[in-house]
């Protein structure tokens, strides 16, 4: 019998045109529910030390809700999370105030991002070639391994480059252990070889870090360079 865990599983989905309009809009007002309480939070904060609690603020988007007709078009979690994820940004802050930090306050979200993503955490289910998602519905989904255990969550998002994907996170998951060998080891942790190991075997050190901060020097001399707003920039 193995261990029992969460784990969480990242799949690539194919949304239709439809889909990927509804997940765009998702994007747009979870960005901005988190902003509009945002600024809430830091302008009663300013103005009296004390800052509405994510329970007033829960309370305060259902009303929104009713005053702003495109906020009910999405998934309803996924606005709730926007503020969950709010709210733990913002008690980060207040825990560092305390301590005599300078962390400021929590970032707005931009349009801009090239990291998009939203959460919800109902109505989720997965098959062989579709992941069920709130307001979605079905979507194509390019499932790569056996999803185990109990859904919790799914978090869509898009990458850069325009791909979309899903990140489900599951609860008791069994995994089973590895078969025990008996063999021992001991490893030589050094710097021409990243490490030997006491049978003799050598991990070369390929100073990825090295390479990539030579790399990164030159890609700015270019930068630097180039005129600001010219089609070579």
């Amino acid at each position: 019998m193995g261990e029992k865990m969460e784990y969480s599983y990242k799949f690539r989905i194919y949304p239709n045109v439809e889909q990927r309009t509804l997940i765009q809009k998702t994007f747009g007002c979870s960005r901005f529910v988190y902003n509009h309480f945002l600024a809430q939070r830091i302008a009663e904060y300013t103005a009296t030390g004390k800052a509405p609690t994510r329970f007033q603020q829960d309370k305060s988007l259902t009303v929104l809700k009713q005053e702003i007709d495109w906020l009910r078009e999405p998934d309803k979690c996924a606005l709730q999370n926007a503020l969950k994820d709010l709210d733990s940004a913002y008690k980060n802050f207040f825990r560092s105030a305390k301590s005599g930090g300078n962390i400021g306050f929590p970032q707005f979200k931009s349009k801009r991002d090239r990291h998009k993503s939203y959460k919800t955490n109902s109505n989720i289910a997965i098959s062989n070639s579709h992941v069920r998602l709130p307001k979605l519905g079905f979507v194509k989904c390019r499932v790569s391994k056996e999803v185990r255990g109990r859904i919790l969550s799914a978090t869509v998002s898009q990458n850069p480059s325009g791909k979309y994907f899903v990140a489900l996170c599951c609860t008791d998951v069994e995994i089973a252990p590895l078969p025990s060998t008996g063999a021992v080891v001991g490893l030589d942790m050094g710097l021409k070889s990243f490490a030997i190991t006491s049978d003799g075997v050598e991990y070369p050190n390929h100073k990825f870090l090295t390479k990539s901060t030579r790399k990164l020097a030159r890609l700015q001399r270019q930068l630097s360079r180039k005129s600001k707003g010219s089609k070579r920039r």
